[in-house]
Order: C-alpha cells, then structure tokens, then sequence
C-alpha cells in the first residue's frame, strides 16, 4: 500500500525562525538559515528535524536523539547532544505548536471531506437561510429555515444545522455535527459527532410516571471555542447553556441543560457536568471527572481525574477523589489507609507464625 501524507507541509522554517519564536539565542557558530525539513519525537527525528522536551520521561531519548535541532527547557539543555542545536526556552512544548502550525495548517481544524469550495451537490440549503460569501458546504449537509452562517465558515458532511441558528465566521464543524437551538461565535471548532442544543434530561417523577419537562432554554458557545468528537451540550431548560470562550472541550463530555462554563476553561475526556452547574473561568477538569448538578467550580481550579465533585470548590483549589477534596487531606487519607492495610497483613502474617 502506498504511504499516504494526510498533513503535507505548506512551507519551511529555518533555525532563526524557531528561534526567535521561543525568544532564545541561538549558540555561537550556529547557521541560523539551516532550513528544518520536517518534525518529529525525539527517538525517531533525524538530521533535518525539529524535536522537543520538557518532560523527565524522555531524558534517556533525548540524550540519543538525531535531531537537528531541539525546543528545551532550560533544566534539560545540558543534557542535548553536541550533533543537535538546543533551543533553550521555557516554554518548549507551546513554540513547538507554534512551529507545527506554521508547516502544517491543515492540521488546525477540520477541512473539507470534499474539498469544498462553496455549496457543494448533495447539500440541502433552505431558501430562508443566509450564508455569508465564503462558506462552505459538504455533500448531505442540511441547513434550516432562517439559519445564518458567517464566511469562512465549514459545514461538513451530513452535518445539520438547525432553523434560526446563529453560527459565526471561520467557524470548523466536521462532518456528522448536529446544531440546534444554538448561537455560536468567531472561530468555533466542533470535531466529528459533536451534537449542540438538543433535549436537557428534565422530568418530574412520581408515582404516576416521569413528566416529560419542556426544555425552551439555548445553548450559547462564544469565541475560539474548540469541542471533540462525540461530545454533547444540552441546551438549557428555561436559561441558556453557555461555554464561554477560548474553552476547549475533549472528546465524550456530557454537558447537561443549564451549564455555566467561563472563559479559558480546559475539560478532559468523559467528564459529566450535571444541570446547573457553574464553572468560573480557567477552570481544568480532569478526565472522566463527575460533577454534581446545582455546584459552583471556582476561578482557577483544578479537579483530579477520576474525581467525584459533590459540592462547591473555591478559586484556585486543588482538589481529588470521591468526593473530591483538596489535595493534602485527599493524599493524607490514602496514606492512612495504606498504614492501616499494612498494619492488618503484618498482624495476619503474626498469627500465621504464631
């Protein structure tokens, strides 16, 4: 079978380019025009490549890379091979995403599964929607009645976008997407399968049966707002649904009706937010993580994977287990539980001997 390149590279880089991008000095000697061909781990790049470390993980391969240069925080640079150039910043894995954005744009955001340029056949826009110039349509996408799209903006394929939606311009949304009931912002990306405004889960129990309970609320996504693929947002039931932006969402999240997310907030795979709840801004939320409905998550905390959040938690904490608390305690009572394990073995192993 013959090697495919998903992600060609649109253009080169130079060593001085990189490193004025990470504000360090290159060392004496060094040809700051030497052209980067490519980039890859540490283990496998060669002469012409551009790595990066700042992970003790990877001490051992960065002491044997072939890279022809390497993005290093300053703890690891003694540590670079005299063959390869070090490029001494601290923020070594952030100017290596700068570099890959600038060799492989394509890789930024979904593109075209069709390499559509306007609507394309197949497509179903209703005459009442208004598209900006410089949208783009896949095949078996289905646009609603009095929906407006901004330029610049992708909608892939079979993906729907329902009547009187609002989306933004350069806005990225992959193929099999479902918008409803929902205004999205500038530059809002939303991976495969993702699925936007549909029902909260809302019904009064009782011995007679579960009332189904309307659900008339949006959801509103601001600016810069990036979801994964398969993730859902319930819109609100009687309020709006709201992530605020530069928010970035993993794959598989559940976001039930209500929800408050704030600004810069990062939310990893397979957490479960329930109804309600507010998340202040720069909020980081460890995968598989669940949260109580009717809570409030602090500006600037930070939730443990795995954890079981059943109540507020204050700004700037730092909090893990079931139920999450912070930190300290948390790790102290696994100590003592430990202790106590411990202590039960060596008095069974006595009365073993004994």
């Amino acid at each position: 079978m013959a090697e495919s390149n998903f992600f060609p590279q649109s253009q080169t880089l130079n060593l001085r380019q990189v490193a004025e991008m990470a504000n360090a000095t290159l060392p004496d000697g060094t040809d700051g025009e030497l052209l980067l061909r490519g980039v890859a781990p540490l283990e496998s790049a060669g002469t012409g490549d551009l790595a990066y470390m700042d992970n003790p993980a990877y001490v051992g391969a960065l002491g044997t890379t072939r890279a022809a240069a390497c993005l290093v925080t300053p703890r690891y640079a003694a540590k670079v091979p005299a063959q390869t150039i070090a490029i001494v910043t601290p923020q070594a894995y952030r100017v290596f995403a700068q570099a890959l954005a600038i060799l492989f744009p394509s890789a930024m955001r979904p593109e075209s599964a069709f390499a559509a340029t306007g609507i394309s056949p197949g497509s179903f826009v209703h005459p009442s929607a208004r598209l900006e110039h410089g949208v783009r349509v896949d095949p078996g996408a289905v646009i609603g009645p009095y929906a407006e799209i901004g330029s610049g903006t992708l909608i892939g394929a079979h993906s729907v976008i329902g009547p009187h939606v609002k989306i933004g311009r350069d806005c990225s949304l992959a193929a099999q997407v479902s918008v409803i009931h929902a205004f999205l912002g500038n530059r809002v990306i939303l991976h495969p399968g993702v699925r936007i405004g549909q029902d909260g889960f809302g019904f009064a129990m009782g011995p007679q049966g579960h009332l189904k309970v309307p659900q008339v609320g949006r959801v509103i996504i601001q600016d810069d707002v990036e979801i994964g693929a398969n993730t859902t947002v319930d819109r609100g039931a009687s309020r709006d649904t709201v992530i605020g932006e530069g928010t970035k969402i993993d794959n598989l999240v559940q976001i039930a009706h209500n929800v408050v997310i704030g600004r810069h907030c990062v939310i990893v795979a397979q957490v479960g937010i329930a109804g309600s709840t507010t998340i202040e801004d720069y909020v980081a939320i460890g995968g598989q993580v669940a949260v109580k409905g009717h809570v409030r998550i602090g500006m600037g905390a930070q939730i443990a994977a795995t954890s079981g959040v059943n109540g507020d938690v204050p700004p700037g904490a730092r909090w893990g287990g079931i139920p999450a608390r912070p930190m300290r305690e948390w790790f102290r009572e696994i100590t003592a539980l430990k202790k106590l394990a411990s202590q039960g073995d060596s008095a069974k192993d006595d009365e073993a001997s004994s």
